[in-house]
């Protein structure tokens, strides 16, 4: 693990960060905005050094208001399968890319007799205290969030699990501003029976794990 201090981002996949005054092209592991956490002079842990790689490095946690962000877009559902048992309680069964109608849910879990499919969506965006999902416009969550309200009608127990990737938050919310289809989308598929549930993260410099219980409010405030 490095630490830097981030530039500029002039793409979504790529960060320039000053790692002991050396102006260093990374990759960053999320392609969402993380606008409000990568900011000029931020702090960074980074990941690396890799070699053969036209960017030796990867960005995977900033400090924002000092706290510790993860960013790491494939973390969450890491955290997610090996805290399925606590999420969910015991399961007989656990499968990660379950194929649903035509999407990919991120877990499938037997339980006593119950077919559960869990979809994970990590969280970095936060105001005020107020976690929010998403950070963009998102048409595949918005396909994931249908396909799970249609799912009951076929025998499944559905379920989707917002991961905040950082501690301290408050509650949780979907972004209306930013995806108002998703949020009302998110409001009709609890009525259709998929428990929302989220949860903050406990973020170390080189670890996530699964945190406490967050309250989820739905409706336009």
């Amino acid at each position: 693990m490095r630490t830097g201090t981030f530039i500029e981002r002039p793409n979504r996949f790529v960060a320039y960060v000053d790692i002991d005054g050396v102006r260093e092209k990374c990759h960053v592991k999320n392609t969402g905005r993380c606008a409000e956490i990568l900011t000029p002079g931020s702090d960074l842990i980074l990941e690396g050094p890799f070699a053969g790689r036209g960017t030796r490095y990867d960005v995977i946690a900033a400090y924002k208001n000092g706290v510790l962000v993860n960013i790491d877009s494939q973390a969450p559902n890491r955290v997610a399968l090996e805290s399925v048992n606590e999420v969910l309680g015991p399961v007989d069964v656990v499968k990660p890319e379950y194929t649903y109608g035509n999407s990919r849910i991120d877990l499938f879990a037997e339980q006593g007799g119950r077919k559960i499919l869990m979809e994970v969506k990590g969280v970095t965006l936060e105001r005020d205290g107020v976690a929010m999902f998403p950070d963009a416009p998102t048409e595949r969550g918005l396909k994931h969030v249908r396909e799970l309200a249609s799912s009951p009608e076929d025998g499944f127990e559905p379920c989707i699990l917002f991961l905040i990737q950082m501690s301290g938050v408050k509650c949780f919310t979907p972004n209306y501003e930013t995806h108002r289809e998703f949020g009302e989308a998110l409001e009709e598929a609890s009525g259709a029976g998929v428990r929302v549930l989220a949860y903050d993260c406990v973020v170390a410099e080189d670890s996530m794990t699964l945190g406490k219980p967050v309250d989820v409010r739905l409706g336009h405030s």
